[in-house]
């Protein structure tokens, strides 16, 4: 398996750090951006349309919680399954911007902020 490395192009459009990614790191998944068949995903295909990186980008919604894309029924579901708070990376990215979160995340060694 690969070593995580800080890559600020392999934060996702929610947030989640896809550089620690055990599938990622074993070749299996080519991370947010790069995976094709994701169309299902309403918060990859948002980022996209407006042309952004992530979620943090968005001004429509000062907190990621109010869009109704990023905190939908699935969302949670799998938040409380994997313990990933979308929300606090979001935000994470907002203040210190994706290059510091990818560095904070590799060093940490999370795909996600844990569920407080």
């Amino acid at each position: 398996m690969e070593p995580i490395t800080v890559a600020p192009d392999l934060v996702a459009a929610c947030g989640l750090y896809c550089a620690a990614c055990k599938r990622l790191r074993k070749g299996k998944c080519p991370g947010c951006a790069g995976n094709h068949k994701a169309n299902w995903c309403k918060v990859r295909t948002c980022v996209q349309e407006h042309g952004w990186a992530t979620c943090a980008e968005c001004s429509d919604h000062p907190d990621p919680a109010t869009c109704a894309k990023f905190d939908g029924w699935l969302a949670r579901v799998f938040g409380v399954l994997f313990n990933s708070d979308r929300r606090a990376c979001v935000l994470r990215i907002r203040a210190v911007g994706r290059d510091v979160y990818a560095a904070e995340m590799t060093e940490r060694g999370l795909q996600s902020i844990p569920r407080r």
